[in-house]
């Protein structure tokens, strides 16, 4: 089973792209830097490796630690900061290749996702191929596509529960990365082999399934295992801590990631019957992209410059500390082109705005927004 193919439009602004890449080459070229990551990206990796494993090994080895239940927990809060951080800050470039322009750095940065509970040849295939290329596509874009559980685009059936998505939502965000760690791997890796994917991606099913068991009896001998053996805590406390630190990281990737795409600017194009897309790959990425905070400054160094995903859409192989510079670049040239430069001014401005298309989708068959 081949996945449908979607042509995008050719000939609706595609200007606009051009010239913005020859304007972005141009600061690179002009400023001297790499398009990839640097100094300060090496330290935020030391810091964010740091911050998930050394609390980890103090919970199994420092005795002031394992002798107080309170500071036991509190290494596993920390944890899941680190969690989301190693995801939104280190894996997340690696595995674009935009971390370093040496590969091998990239794949190896790529898999730290095994210490978090995933894989990335599933994950590279749902973000790097379908989300990217296919944004806010209905029946693409698996990002979008939850189940029936939650609505997240208005071409998908409307279900009585929906109503109440907007109360909801949030806690099952906090189960996201415990779906990677229990059974959404599984689940993909054998829906990509049934669609070819992996073909396309030059993967061998085979060997990636016998990666996929041995990664994740790995992973659970070591965050469930070791922790069981050695943790103060009883079995039941040791099991409810891990599930915090899953709850918290999972919390964080949702409240980054779905105001970026599921909010009322979106316009969740539909392919014709012969799968044209009335827009250019670049002008679809801003009418279902939106940045939001730009001057939260230790905000964007912790989530990895995800709050500018405009830019990231369009320059997913540059790394994201250059992020901020080009967003002035991106939202100047949008502007000449009379393009939309979605940009909420605070993060919480932006979780209310997906708060409200949350509601909007629950309530109606067609959001009000693109009316």
């Amino acid at each position: 089973m081949n996945i449908p193919v979607i042509k995008f439009a050719k000939d609706h602004n595609e200007e606009f792209y051009k010239v913005l890449k020859q304007r972005v080459n141009e600061y690179f070229k002009s400023t001297g830097k790499t398009r990839h990551g640097n100094f300060g990206m090496v330290l935020k990796t030391i810091f964010m490796i740091s911050l998930y494993f050394t609390p980890f090994i103090s919970l199994l080895t420092v005795d002031f630690i394992k002798e107080s239940a309170g500071l036991t927990v509190l290494m596993w809060v920390i944890m899941g900061l680190g969690m989301a951080g190693i995801g939104l800050s280190i894996m997340h470039d690696a595995n674009h290749n935009a971390y370093s322009k040496n590969m091998v750095v990239n794949n190896a940065l790529g898999h730290i996702i095994c210490f978090i509970g995933g894989i990335n040849v599933n994950w590279k295939i749902q973000h790097n191929v379908l989300h990217h290329t296919y944004t806010n596509v209905t029946g693409m874009d698996e990002d979008i596509d939850p189940g029936i559980l939650m609505r997240f685009t208005p071409h998908a059936k409307r279900y009585k529960a929906h109503k109440f998505q907007h109360l909801y939502a949030w806690f099952f965000y906090g189960l996201m990365t415990l779906s990677w760690a229990t059974n959404k791997d599984w689940k993909q890796l054998f829906r990509y082999k049934k669609m070819e994917l992996l073909e396309t991606q030059g993967v061998k099913f085979v060997p990636t399934l016998i990666f996929l068991i041995v990664t994740k009896l790995a992973y659970y001998a070591l965050f469930i295992g070791l922790p069981l053996m050695f943790s103060p805590l009883s079995w039941w406390a040791t099991i409810l801590s891990y599930l915090l630190m899953q709850f918290i990281c999972g919390l964080i990737l949702g409240l980054i990631f779905q105001p970026a795409h599921v909010v009322p600017s979106s316009n969740y194009p539909m392919p014709d019957e012969s799968g044209n897309i009335e827009a250019d790959w670049a002008v679809n990425q801003l009418y279902n992209t939106a940045n939001f905070a730009p001057g939260a400054r230790l905000l964007s160094w912790y989530v990895g410059g995800l709050n500018y995903q405009v830019e990231h859409h369009l320059f997913p192989n540059i790394c994201h500390v250059h992020y901020r510079k080009l967003s002035k670049i991106v939202k100047e040239t949008a502007e000449e082109f009379k393009l939309p430069y979605n940009s909420e001014k605070t993060f919480m401005g932006a979780i209310v705005k997906h708060g409200k298309m949350l509601y909007d989708l629950g309530h109606y068959d067609n959001a009000p927004a693109l009316h």
